[in-house]
């Protein structure tokens, strides 16, 4: 039984993702579109098991599996071979690590892949070309082991000695109670394990804190239903007016997007109540589009939405890893004009030819057609699909394991490493060889030494060995994920140490988090008088002015006014004219091109020239 208008919640969820995905700045809490496919799923599915058992007093669990198997598996595999292909037209980094991203896929485990291996949902250095299939992961584990819990509710309910109409409604109650205790253990989880968090993909990939939306579509699923439904919520369905419920089921779309506008990846609110709040809107959309089915009984769904609906899943699957390729080789409107190019014609053949095939059953597209041949059709599709899986398997075999960005950073961690050892060395042993007339460690010297003392994060460690060469009598200390308040950390060490030099040359900002300018007014009170303080403004090609990383730029070429020993190394205003530094990175860091340690050579040099004109620190 197919319920109309169903297809347009499937469909919100579908366009909240591929927006978020296309223009992130422009509708950056696009990701809940997810959550509502999470809440949809559990609607969905939940219903079904609660119609099978008022119909047949059983629930069968193989069967079960094995039609889920069929829904998810085939597309996911067919997506992978038809991309990886593609890749050949971009930079090998984007491969790095292939064979462990499409294992994770296809073992649905790439949500605890991202964790273990550092992943961040927004994605800060090259992106896996898979990272959406997350997702899938979550709801793969949702569905074995929601599976299992109602097999073993209906074998105990079964054994009651009651007729059957009373049997389903235990079970249904059940089922709504059970629902109701997951959704509020998997939010706490959320809730309570985003505090103190810098980085929230953690809480966001798992399977433990994420799927409580599937647990409120559950809860939803008790008191509606699709073929059996409860009394009370018929009633409700006989009273409804037709324009009332279409009207509050377009506003309640409405709302899901401006909440999509509002809602930030990064905030904490996020977590603590903001993917709830999307799960019950959500629930909401699917409770009066169910309604809605009852009160248009004349009405058909629109073809064009049920079409939409029909490859949503597959085209979830297409859009991110065609996005980043196509995004490498043309601008970001004609990347999504591609996309969608490749993307619905192959999501339409695996649903309507591909699926069905693999399931043993005639293709949905084919009804009507007596005349094809269909062993002709099989035998065609499986020869691509085994060209396919000898090209897959060869390029999972040749990937990099790490990319040019990780190869950079990791030299440039082992000579950072040397020189640190050296650095401590010489400290060490001019305190021995120089004791004072009694014998102990002679006073603190009370001039800085003279030099350059480079405090930077991952940007910094990527050109740090071209930095070195041509930033006159400079030290380095450089690391990825870095913010101010580490760089504060940094700097107080070596100032208790004697080791921090004339000019400090602070290159922070790109993970700024909140409370940035606390940490940067903090820094700049704790300096040291003798020396001056040069602030390396921060780039990063996709910010937009609310992000932190632009406030505090905006905030650091103030302080020259209020500080005379403070100058700005303008590396936001001179990356930003030259884009092509950037082209294929994600924005941040320029993969160990010359051209990319020359333009940052040169704004830290140029911030040190003026920085010469200006008094030490009094």
């Amino acid at each position: 039984m197919r319920i109309k208008w169903f297809s347009f919640v499937r469909i919100a969820g579908l366009v909240s993702v591929l927006t978020y995905h296309f223009f992130k700045n422009a509708y950056p809490g696009g990701f809940i579109g997810v959550d509502i496919f999470f809440t949809f799923s559990g609607f969905l599915i939940t219903a079904l098991m609660l119609d099978e058992f008022a119909k047949t007093q059983r629930f069968r669990l193989l069967a079960f599996y094995r039609r889920r198997f069929y829904r998810i598996v085939p597309p996911l595999v067919l997506s992978v071979l038809v991309v990886v292909p593609l890749t050949y037209l971009i930079s090998p980094n984007y491969i790095t690590g292939l064979g462990k991203q499409i294992a994770a896929a296809i073992g649905f485990t790439t949500n605890y892949f991202e964790i273990m291996t550092g992943g961040s949902y927004e994605s800060k250095f090259i992106p896996h070309l898979f990272v959406h299939t997350w997702s899938l992961a979550v709801e793969m584990h949702f569905y074995l082991i929601w599976g299992l819990l109602i097999a073993i509710f209906t074998q105990i309910i079964r054994r009651f000695d009651f007729d059957d109409a009373k049997k389903s409604r235990i079970f249904r109650r059940s089922v709504g109670i059970l629902s109701l205790i997951l959704t509020i253990e998997s939010f706490t989880a959320m809730a309570v394990g985003s505090a103190g968090l810098a980085d929230f993909s953690k809480v966001y990939f798992s399977s433990v804190t994420h799927s409580f939306p599937f647990f409120v579509g559950a809860l939803l699923a008790s008191f509606t239903g699709i073929k059996d439904i409860p009394r009370a919520f018929d009633r409700l369905m006989a009273r409804s007016n037709v324009f009332v419920v279409s009207a509050e089921l377009i506003l309640t779309f409405v709302v899901l997007g401006l909440l999509g506008l509002r809602m930030q990846f990064s905030n904490r609110a996020t977590y603590t109540g903001g993917i709830l709040l999307a799960s019950l809107l959500a629930a909401l959309a699917i409770m009066l589009a169910r309604i809605l089915h009852n009160c248009t009984p004349n009405r058909q769904e629109p073809r064009w939405a049920s079409f939409i609906a029909d490859i949503s899943y597959s085209m979830y699957l297409y859009h991110w890893p065609l996005f980043v390729i196509f995004s490498q080789l043309v601008s970001v409107p004609w990347a999504v004009v591609i996309t969608l190019a490749i993307g619905v014609p192959f999501s339409a053949l695996s649903y309507y030819i591909i699926e069905p095939m693999i399931a043993g059953k005639r293709p949905r597209a084919l009804h009507g057609f007596s005349n094809v041949r269909l062993r002709g059709l099989q035998q065609v599709f499986v020869g691509a699909a085994v060209l396919l899986f000898a090209v897959t398997g060869y390029t999972a075999y040749r990937a990099p394991a790490l990319t040019g960005l990780e190869r950079q950073l990791w030299i440039g961690g082992i000579y950072q490493s040397t020189d640190q050892m050296t650095t401590t060395k010489n400290v060490v042993m001019a305190a021995v060889k120089t004791p004072s007339a009694n014998g102990q460690t002679p006073a603190a010297p009370t001039k800085a030494p003279k030099g350059v003392s480079i405090i930077g994060d991952s940007v910094t460690l990527g050109t740090r060995d071209y930095l070195g060469k041509h930033v006159a009598d400079s030290t380095i200390d450089a690391q990825g994920e870095r913010t101010m308040d580490l760089a504060y950390n940094v700097m107080m060490t070596q100032q208790k140490n004697h080791v921090l030099r004339q000019n400090v040359v602070i290159c922070i900002g790109t993970n700024a988090l909140d409370g940035w300018q606390q940490q940067l007014d903090k820094l700049i009170h704790d300096l040291e008088p003798g020396h001056r303080l040069i602030l390396v403004t921060p780039y990063d090609q996709r910010a937009n002015p609310s992000w932190n990383s632009s406030k505090l730029a905006d905030y650091e070429r103030t302080l020259p006014a209020k500080f005379k020993f403070i100058t700005i190394a303008d590396w936001q205003k001179l990356a930003a004219q030259h884009p092509d530094v950037f082209k294929g990175t994600d924005g941040v860091h320029f993969a160990g091109r010359e051209s990319g340690d020359i333009i940052y050579a040169q704004a830290v040099n140029d911030g040190l020239k003026a920085a010469a004109k200006t008094p030490l620190k009094k």
